[in-house]
């Protein structure tokens, strides 16, 4: 009886601190600003998991990789970047490098009266900085979808996708020249500004080839991580390799927290549609709806569930080049967030029902190759 109620009390415990996290976020809300406030809140926090939830896939599919004492660090460490950082820090930093302002102006416009449609109010002028940001986000998402997509693997879900354009990704950097391509389309015909969509889409490329580039240098020393270990025991102090092993473990922190953002992005703009109000913003998006996908990630990783339902990774990845594609399409064209939040949970959605399926088939064939063998016994 104790070992199949453990499960329930493990899952208990990893969201119970952010369900405890949320009611207060929700509260604090409402002493802030009425029922209203506290309504608004709950709503972005909603919106930030729905819109996130391929970004916790991704997050326990790397998280996997990293020593226990880096998990905890992003789980530390990087919720407060996640919460403050992103949801806070972030929108203010826009406002004042697009509209000029030192960070005292630009905090104080946030908190003045105005959403995003009067001209000069602190959600108009993140909305006007939505181009770069999303030519930022989007080439660094699209990058990371084009790698993976481009990977040959023993598992594949759309094989009749999936395969062929393994073998085709043999060319060498032929994500960086498709990124490249769409990046320069983009802001040929679609941007009002291409020169500004331009340079921060490059930047984006930038940021994750050299973020990507140095995970993948120093990842291969995490394989020696306990051999370090025990050889620090054994000799004194720390040796080359455990050094390795824990810039490795920086690098794939780094990594994690780039994705993060990136996946944010449509969040924070999509946030101000719904409230300007920077406190409502960072308790909904951040308390609330990092906080979860947070506690989702471990879940994730402490169950091992990504390696039960082995296509759910399919489907978050697929995510992660849908959300691509509208992050660089909303440079042009406005996207509604609800799509976005849509077009993500349909493909892990149906990602989790073909894991159902192709367990269901693996366990039949099991029992068939058991029955067989007893029968010739």
């Amino acid at each position: 009886m104790a070992t199949a109620a453990a499960p329930v009390h493990s899952a208990t415990r990893i969201f119970a601190i952010s369900g405890v996290i949320s009611v207060a976020a929700i509260i604090a809300a409402y002493f802030y600003g009425g029922i209203q406030a506290a309504g608004l809140t709950l709503i972005l926090g909603i919106l930030e998991i729905t819109l996130s939830f391929d970004n916790a896939v991704v997050n326990a599919r790397v998280l996997e990789r990293m020593s226990e004492k880096w998990q905890q660090i992003f789980l530390t460490v990087g919720i407060v970047i996640a919460v403050f950082g992103m949801r806070l820090v972030f929108p203010l930093l826009v406002v004042g490098i697009t509209a000029h302002l030192n960070p005292a102006e630009a905090l104080r416009l946030a908190f003045e009266k105005g959403d995003v449609s009067t001209p000069g109010s602190y959600g108009y002028l993140l909305a006007e900085a939505h181009p770069q940001i999303a030519a930022f986000g989007g080439m660094f998402l699209l990058l990371l979808f084009l790698d993976w997509l481009f990977e040959e693997r023993e598992i594949t879900w759309l094989s009749w996708l999936e395969k062929p354009l393994a073998k085709i990704g043999k060319l060498d950097a032929l994500s960086v020249i498709i990124a490249g391509i769409a990046l320069y389309g983009i802001a040929e015909f679609a941007a009002e500004k291409p020169g500004t969509v331009l340079a921060a889409g490059l930047l984006g490329i930038l940021s994750y080839l050299l973020v990507n580039g140095l995970g993948g240098l120093f990842e291969n020393f995490e394989e020696g991580q306990e051999e370090a270990f025990e050889e620090k025991k054994q000799h004194g102090g720390p040796t080359q390799l455990a050094k390795a092993a824990g810039k490795a473990g920086f690098f794939l922190f780094l990594y994690l927290e780039v994705l993060d953002a990136s996946f944010s992005f449509d969040g924070v703009i999509g946030a101000f549609a719904i409230t300007p109000d920077p406190i409502i913003i960072a308790l909904g998006l951040g308390l609330i709806g990092a906080l979860f996908v947070r506690s989702l990630t471990v879940f994730l990783v402490r169950k091992g569930t990504l390696n039960d339902y082995v296509y759910l990774d399919h489907g978050a990845h697929w995510a992660i080049g849908a959300l691509a594609v509208i992050l660089l399409v909303s440079i042009g064209v406005h996207v509604n967030e609800v799509v976005t939040g849509l077009v993500g949970l349909v493909l892990i959605g149906a990602a989790f029902l073909s894991s159902l399926s192709r367990n269901k088939r693996e366990g039949a064939s099991s029992e068939a190759e058991s029955e067989s063998v007893d029968s010739t016994v």
